[in-house]
């Protein structure tokens, strides 16, 4: 606990609650509190530390950049930092992935920001005003983003009706047996349906704050499909799965498909300084000049960091990297459910943004539990369902083996009636 903090922040503070240490240093996947108590941190800010804590090169760029006295501030004005770090990012990301003519736009700090901007400008684009989400959905929590979230306790937050925005169902909503996509196609093409045209139809291909629901390759495809055949702007929202979390740098690459606007954030300044896109393609650039604009969309020192990041995707070896970590994690969940029927559980989520959907009640206990082990994983989901492991995408294989060995103790000791040889069992490999 922390009383100077407790006394003058507001009530409205959350991760403190989970994790009640005041924390002092942080390096690569690990944080120190003020007593010098290590944690392993499987949370990587919400997924804005993809690369760790304190990245020493990306450390390094923005002290030499600081100490040279360069711009911080800036606007949408000039700066030698924007001027690197738009070329880097269309020579390394979007050239190669055939987005060449695609337009960046800096809609503000925050990853809403970035979603605030995308569904203005598709209405601008298309003249009409609807835009559909999906349930469980988040997109974050300024009032337009909210509207088209699924999360109840956050859209309460915004105390007036969120209109303009229509949630349908996602992929598997129902099982398998319904086809979510072919229920949207036919809301479209019938004149009874009550659903006006949208403008555009946004969605997660993981959605990481709505319990780590995955949709299938196939459902995005038939998804893309929809949104062509009615002249609907498709945007993606890769804020949490993107840069690399899922193994490819966006996460809709292994689906084959092609959105209209991307919305990135979070890993994108690799350091965990504020910084979010816009992305869409040329052709929607209709924008008027100060049309959409923002105080904080010129943040040079996060500009100086991204450049530095985008070195991990000069080829392909974060994204092996992803992968083969991405499979020890699943073996672990997939002991780990098997071993402990109790908990009712099932493995979710896609590259590194796993985890164990569990009954009522046990994923708070286990985040519990492993947090008084030294290891740093949150809940989520619409009832804190899932228990959601976040590692940095970069961390070592010592570190990811000892934190899956913390998890595997920490649902023992959430769940006390587990047999010995279950907890053997569950061992990771």
């Amino acid at each position: 606990m922390n009383a100077t903090i407790d006394q003058y922040e507001s009530q409205v503070r959350s991760y403190c609650r989970s994790w009640p240490a005041t924390f002092e240093r942080a390096r690569g996947s690990q944080l120190w509190d003020t007593d010098g108590r290590r944690y392993l941190d499987f949370f990587a800010g919400a997924g804005a530390l993809n690369y760790g804590h304190n990245d020493p090169g990306m450390r390094q760029a923005v002290v030499d950049y600081l100490l040279g006295d360069h711009v911080v501030h800036s606007l949408d004005t000039y700066t030698v930092a924007k001027e690197r770090f738009l070329q880097r990012f269309h020579d390394v990301i979007l050239q190669p992935r055939g987005m060449g003519d695609w337009k960046v736009q800096f809609p503000g700090p925050t990853g809403t920001n970035a979603v605030e901007a995308a569904m203005k400008l598709a209405r601008k684009v298309t003249g009409r005003e609807r835009v559909i989400g999906f349930t469980n959905a988040f997109h974050g929590m300024t009032v337009g983003s909210l509207a088209v979230s699924g999360n109840a306790g956050k859209r309460g937050g915004a105390g007036i009706m969120l209109g303009a925005g229509t949630n349908l169902p996602y992929d598997d909503y129902f099982g398998p047996e319904v086809d979510t996509v072919g229920y949207l196609e036919a809301l479209l093409q019938d004149a009874g349906s009550g659903l006006d045209l949208p403008a555009a139809v946004i969605v997660e291909t993981v959605q990481a704050e709505g319990g780590l629901n995955t949709a299938s390759m196939r459902w995005l495809r038939d998804l893309e499909a929809v949104c062509r055949r009615h002249d609907v702007l498709l945007i993606v929202d890769d804020i949490q799965a993107g840069c690399g979390r899922t193994g490819t740098f966006f996460s809709f690459e292994p689906a084959g498909i092609q959105p209209d606007i991307v919305t990135l954030s979070k890993s994108l300044s690799g350091f965990g300084l504020p910084l979010a896109l816009t992305l869409f393609r040329g052709d929607l650039d209709v924008w008027d000049p100060g049309e959409h604009n923002g105080t904080f969309r010129g943040h040079n020192p996060a500009f100086v960091t991204a450049t530095e990041a985008l070195g991990h995707w000069e080829d392909d070896a974060l994204t092996h990297e992803v992968e083969r970590k991405a499979e020890l994690m699943a073996q672990t969940l997939d002991r780990l459910a098997a071993a402990h029927p109790v908990l009712e559980a099932e493995r979710r989520g896609r590259g590194m943004v796993q985890g164990l959907a569990c009954a009522e009640g046990h994923a708070e206990r286990i985040c519990a539990a492993a947090f008084e082990l030294g290891l740093i994983v949150e809940t989520s989901g619409p009832r804190d369902e899932v228990v959601k492991l976040l590692p940095a995408l970069t961390i070592s294989d010592e570190e990811l083996d000892e934190g899956l060995e913390l998890l595997v103790r920490a649902v023992v000791d959430a769940v006390p009636a587990t047999a010995p040889a279950a907890v053997a069992a569950t061992q990771p490999v």
